[in-house]
């Protein structure tokens, strides 16, 4: 029986018996998309799927909001285009969720594939390797997981989150206080029952995806897998992991581009400064961090295993080979006419002790320090340009020449 994603049912290219793992192509959201002809089995039309679900969420409001004169003016202190959260929301955030897609279909499934081709599942436990395969597949493809995320958007992202958290305690375009409380305007009805709804949706339907990612991992790590020590990736052959990190990069940059528009419209229209959110910021570096990095620890304990064992055996073998080499060239073994000069040894030597001293340096956490300064700038970049609300361009290009030059 044939699943309703492009991939077979079992999770496998029954072609070359290679894993066809996809964080991506399934679910009821991608089918409605696909009959929409706005995605295909290989998950393009990026440029038509960007331009209809942001114009969808945001089109609507611009248009209302200038029937109801909330466009540039009115008696709102926040009209609709001098909102940037909204428009960094729609125009930039959900364009980047949307773009990031593609990205993590085609670099997550070169990942999973590359457990194979190292070797790196014994052939006795290849049936539950493809068995995760499998059951990661119709995880992802879950109608109910995808009721559920919509439940979730409107009972708390929208009712909870939106009204009591992040909506702007100030009049604006799409609220203003009443008696009673805020009240919406048409254009907020549509912000707080459509548009947002769909963000946040997306939003959360990339923590499923995720969850689906980590599940895998974990199912993964739970086989004992031919890991080898004297692997140059320093990792045992499980370097390509830390490749996850480009993959999700638009994901924490979507995510760094929401807290910007948030801390911009306090720093505008509620007079706050940019330092004031410093705790706000060190917490979404964190979470970026655990979300992408921290899947990937689950393979710690078998890193640390492999490397403890490779001490012991090279270890031993070193030990063999620098006493007979000993006994040969200082103790008097040597032939006579064998020149110590160009010998063989001295290069075998350096050889086993270069081996050694990649054994010694394995990690067992799969990233670098470069790997999380790169996480760091995909989540920060877009908060930087709010340093310029801290002091002019012209003071900022002083001080950035001044450190250069």
């Amino acid at each position: 029986m044939k699943s309703d994603t492009p991939e077979s049912s079992h999770g496998l290219d029954l072609r070359n018996d290679q894993p066809d793992f996809s964080l991506v192509l399934g679910g009821p959201l991608f089918q409605l998309l696909r009959r929409a002809r706005l995605a295909d089995d290989a998950l393009m039309m990026v440029r038509q799927r960007i331009v209809v679900i942001s114009l969808f969420a945001w089109l609507p409001l611009l248009l209302l909001s200038a029937l109801q004169g909330q466009v540039l003016g009115g008696d709102e202190s926040v009209p609709f285009l001098l909102d940037v959260d909204v428009h960094v929301r729609f125009l930039l955030a959900m364009p980047l969720l949307i773009a990031a897609e593609l990205v993590v279909h085609r670099r997550i499934r070169s990942v999973v594939a590359l457990f194979l081709d190292r070797h790196l599942i014994p052939a006795s436990a290849r049936a539950r390797f493809d068995a995760a395969i499998v059951s990661a597949m119709r995880l992802r493809n879950s109608v109910l997981a995808e009721v559920l995320l919509i439940i979730l958007v409107y009972g708390v992202g929208v009712l909870i989150i939106w009204r009591h958290y992040t909506a702007l305690d100030a009049a604006t375009w799409y609220a203003t206080a009443s008696a009673d409380g805020s009240k919406l305007s048409f254009a907020g009805m549509w912000y707080g029952y459509v548009s947002l709804p769909v963000f946040q949706f997306l939003l959360v339907r990339w923590y499923f995806r995720l969850f689906v990612w980590v599940r895998f991992l974990w199912q993964v790590s739970r086989i004992e897998l031919c890991l080898t020590p004297l692997h140059p990736d320093r990792l045992g052959g499980l370097g390509f992991l830390s490749n996850t990190v480009y993959a999700f990069a638009l994901l924490a940059t979507a995510h760094g581009a929401l807290l910007a528009g948030q801390i911009a419209n306090r720093i505008f229209f509620l007079g706050a400064a940019l330092p004031e959110f410093k705790a706000e910021i060190a917490v979404m570096l964190f979470f970026m961090l655990c979300l992408v990095l921290g899947p990937l620890l689950v393979f710690a304990p078998q890193l640390a295993q492999a490397k403890r064992i490779g001490l012991r055996e090279y270890g031993t073998l070193a030990e063999r080979y620098v006493r007979e080499f000993d006994a040969k060239w200082l103790r008097g073994g040597a032939p006579a006419d064998e020149p110590f000069v160009g010998s063989g040894d001295i290069q075998s030597l350096a050889d086993l002790g270069n081996s050694y001293e990649v054994v010694r340096s394995m990690r067992s956490v799969p990233f670098t320090k470069e790997i999380l300064l790169q996480l760091t700038v995909a989540t920060l970049a877009p908060i930087v340009p709010l340093a310029l609300t801290m002091m002019s361009l012209e003071e900022l290009l002083k001080t950035l020449f001044g450190v250069l030059f």
